[in-house]
């Protein structure tokens, strides 16, 4: 049985016990109103508590039930029934308790838990509100700014926290259930504390405005944090069953918005791409020491998480200069976490001291499991590279690459166990970014994917595998749209507009942004890789060329398409002439784009392309791809990715626009044979996605 109830003395003892995370299923939910039926006409218990078996209390809600008719009872039913009991209830919290399981702990009479507990209201992640009294039982406990503050970041609030904020009641000292049992029984033949029944705090409409005014540019677009502010403020001014009813209409209303099937798309997408026929059953190589070679931004961040991860690495510089330079490096990063409360300073210290060295000698890896290459974007380089590695790295030692563009068979080739290589495409900052493509070359052997995807799970990061072409999943499609918006420019787009328009519509920079950022000469070496098999009709940002010959490199140069200093970035002034200059050597007359054209135009150029990657096998599916575009560049979540938002807009009106398009540049505006098959049989990207696993 999901929950049981027992007596323990006078005490009723309420266990949850629906592994892995004791979601709140149909049977979980069924389960709470017969045991608390049974505590109910138990007449030798006073005082109960409820338990969760296994590693946590109640982390949510079932996500197997997500998209299916709701079935009785509801939570909140459930939950008034065990806040309306005439004995006091104790939850006893471990693990996390969020969502709809730290709304069942609001609906009990009183809460302990132990040191390590978090807990919070996450619903905004996937478009929702709380829906089961959060909005209005949580500012009854904690006050109206940190209840506003919890719901619409979605944080979780350690334990320690939730005991200032009046969240529980008291911090376990010892085993939870010996103490939530000796709370209980302190609080035997008392009147319960109903939460609902709690004088609301005041109404605060400055507050409430500052907080919005910041959500507009903090969750621009998205409409699930704006609502819960309405929803908290409007239903504390009213009867505690009066709020209960708003906060349910809102989130009925929230469920049938298209941001929440598509923040629901992005949550299930990113636990269906680690699941791959090609290494399902195999099991993966040995990964406790890691080798990294390059201690540059990337090799840093590459090192800083597999330590954060509990990994031995060793990394390797060209000499001894450059290995101090890197150590000063990493432990700058530590330092960063330890600031962040990511990680303790002792702990900090340990691995500083232990855990991490750095070798001017590639000898020094011949005992890693896993050696990841992380130097300049050469093949040559890269080559030589792994010609070293062939010789000292042990038998079965993965080698990979963190090529963003390079042939990954090519630099395969360079070794004589071409099996043992794969790419893993990190992103900027390494110990940051939640995305890893995980490049599988075409004599990759399986078990050597299987160690890859297994690494991004140790490493916390979400691993989409890629096919081998110029530039994988995600960069490939990059080029095709920047492509497109660089023409924009060309014809007369200012980028500024560009990157308004864009931002607009989502993204969390627009693509010059984006660019000096990531610096001028990234585009400019690219662009240099491939002129010599560039088509004579494929249009060169030749702007782009000149701000690069100017030195005018972005962030790193302080000026690029902007300026940059102590301040926000500024439009520069010296932009408009030179675009000027530019289109009469070209002899383009500008026009006008609206900025409905600009964000067209940019889409479309990125599901066309998208559609290629997945019908040439470099992305496995659609979903695959919207998860690369969410967690690597920058796309708004809250529209599901490219491939979702295509779906909601209708594959006939993208391939309408790009047959559009193609009146003026029939070269780059080629119809995706898969957009055109798509639309004649009337089906859509996510039919493509059916049958995979979440």
């Amino acid at each position: 049985m999901s929950v049981t109830y027992r007596r323990d003395g006078r005490i009723g003892v309420i266990t949850i016990d629906n592994p892995p995370v004791n979601a709140l299923s149909q049977a979980v939910r069924a389960g709470l109103v017969q045991a608390a039926a049974d505590f109910a006409a138990d007449d030798r218990a006073q005082a109960a508590v409820i338990l969760c078996a296994g590693r946590t209390w109640v982390a949510g809600a079932d996500i197997s039930e997500f998209g299916k008719p709701p079935a009785e009872p509801f939570l909140p039913d459930v939950i008034a029934a065990i806040e309306g009991l005439d004995k006091p209830v104790v939850a006893a919290l471990h693990g996390t308790a969020l969502g709809g399981g730290l709304e069942l702990a609001l609906g009990a009479h009183a809460r302990i838990a132990v040191p390590t507990a978090r807990m919070g209201l996450p619903e905004v992640t996937l478009g929702l509100l709380p829906g089961a009294g959060g909005t209005q039982r949580l500012p009854r406990l904690v006050g109206l700014e940190p209840a506003l503050k919890a719901i619409t970041s979605a944080r979780q609030i350690p334990a320690p926290e939730a005991a200032d904020l009046g969240l529980v009641d008291r911090i376990a000292d010892g085993d939870l259930t010996s103490a939530a049992i000796a709370l209980a029984e302190e609080l035997a033949g008392q009147a319960p504390r109903r939460t609902g029944e709690l004088p609301a705090p005041a109404a605060d409409p400055a507050v409430a405005g500052a907080l919005k005014t910041q959500l507009s540019q903090s969750a621009r677009g998205q409409i699930a944090q704006a609502t819960a502010v309405d929803v908290v403020t409007e239903g504390l001014a009213l009867p505690f069953a009066e709020g209960m009813a708003m906060e349910r209409a809102a989130f009925r209303a929230l469920m049938d918005s298209p941001q929440r099937a598509a923040l629901i798309h992005a949550f299930f997408a990113e636990r269906a791409v680690s699941h791959l026929p090609e290494i399902e059953g195999v099991d993966p190589r040995p990964l406790d020491r890691i080798g990294v070679i390059g201690g540059g931004t990337m090799g840093a961040g590459i090192a800083v998480v597999a330590l954060l991860a509990g990994l031995d690495v060793t990394l390797v510089e060209r000499d001894a200069d450059a290995g101090t330079k890197a150590q000063a490096t990493v432990a700058k990063l530590l330092d960063g976490s330890v600031k962040r409360g990511k990680l303790d300073a002792a702990r900090r210290d340990v691995i500083l001291s232990g855990s991490f060295r750095t070798d001017a000698d590639y000898a020094a890896l011949g005992q890693a499991d896993l050696i990841v290459e992380a130097v300049f974007e050469s093949m040559e380089v890269k080559e030589q590279v792994f010609r070293t590695l062939d010789q000292v790295a042990k038998p079965g030692a993965v080698l990979a690459t963190n090529t963003s563009y390079l042939d990954v068979n090519r630099i395969a080739e360079a070794t004589g166990r071409p099996a043992d290589v794969i790419g893993l495409h990190f992103f900027s900052p390494a110990h940051v970014m939640r995305l890893l493509e995980v490049v599988v070359a075409d004599r990759t052997a399986p078990e050597v994917v299987a160690t890859g995807f297994t690494l991004a799970k140790r490493l916390k990061k979400i691993a989409v595998r890629a096919g081998v072409c110029d530039g994988f999943i995600g960069n490939r499609i990059l080029s095709h749209y920047r492509a497109a918006v660089d023409a924009m420019v060309l014809d007369g787009a200012s980028p500024y507009q560009i990157d308004r328009a864009l931002v607009d519509f989502g993204f969390a920079m627009g693509p010059y942004a984006v660019s000096d950022l990531a610096g001028l000469d990234i585009g400019y070496m690219t662009r240099q890789r491939k002129a010599a098999d560039r088509h004579p009709r494929d249009r060169v940002p030749v702007f782009a060329d000149r701000l690069y010959e100017q030195g005018h490199l972005g962030r790193k140069t302080g000026r690029g398409y902007y300026i940059h200093g102590d301040a926000a970035p500024q439009e520069d002034p010296e932009l408009a002439p030179l675009l000027e200059q530019v289109r009469a050597d070209l002899g383009i007359t500008p026009r006008s784009f609206s900025d409905d054209e600009i964000v067209a135009r940019t889409m479309a150029a990125m599901v066309n392309e998208a559609a290629r990657v997945v019908d040439d096998g470099t992305a496995l599916r659609p979903l695959d791809v919207d998860v690369v575009m969410l967690n690597g560049y920058g796309f708004p979540r809250w529209r599901g990715g490219p491939m979702h938002w295509a779906d909601r807009q209708g594959l006939q009106a993208i391939l309408d626009d790009i047959r559009c398009f193609a009146a003026a540049d029939d070269h780059f505006w080629q119809p995706a044979d898969l957009l055109s098959d798509l639309v004649a049989d009337g089906r859509g990207f996510a039919d493509l996605n059916e049958g995979t696993k979440p």
